[in-house]
């Protein structure tokens, strides 16, 4: 469990993975040494799982797409996870409730290597149908 000071330290972390210890802390009023301990255990415990680049897909080249699964019947999503991490274009899976069973997050470089995803996903028996969402824009809070 987290408290206000840990929350504080995720938030600003979230807004600035390349912030420095002093920052944080100073933005927080702990000392750096007290960050630098809330960080290790944020870290630790897996409440921080990595720090990243946000990357504009468009500026870069590629695409990022989005697709909905419709698992067939008698496949668990366990099932579909693993076959996901598989394929290295897709970096983030979500499990979900309602219509469709999953989504899951890509990074092309083109159509064509987009269709080899679907693809990939249609052979493998454990899919009833796919939906594909090209982003056009995008922003996010972080």
């Amino acid at each position: 469990m987290i408290d206000a000071a840990d929350l504080a330290i995720v938030n600003h972390v979230r807004r600035d993975g390349r912030a420095t210890v002093a920052q944080i802390a100073a933005s927080v009023a702990l000392s750096p040494a007290a960050v630098s301990r809330r960080l290790a255990r944020l870290e630790s415990s897996g409440v921080i799982k990595g720090y990243a680049a946000i990357v504009d897909d468009t500026r870069a080249g590629g695409l990022e797409a989005f697709i909905e699964v419709r698992m067939v019947g008698a496949v668990d999503a366990d099932q579909l996870a693993d076959l996901a991490r598989g394929i290295p274009q897709i970096f983030e899976f979500y499990n979900v409730a309602g219509d469709p069973d999953l989504l899951m997050h890509l990074r092309v470089g083109d159509r064509e290597e987009l269709a080899g995803v679907v693809n990939a996903l249609r052979r493998s028996g454990k899919v009833a149908g796919t939906k594909t969402l090209i982003v056009l824009d995008s922003w996010s809070r972080t």
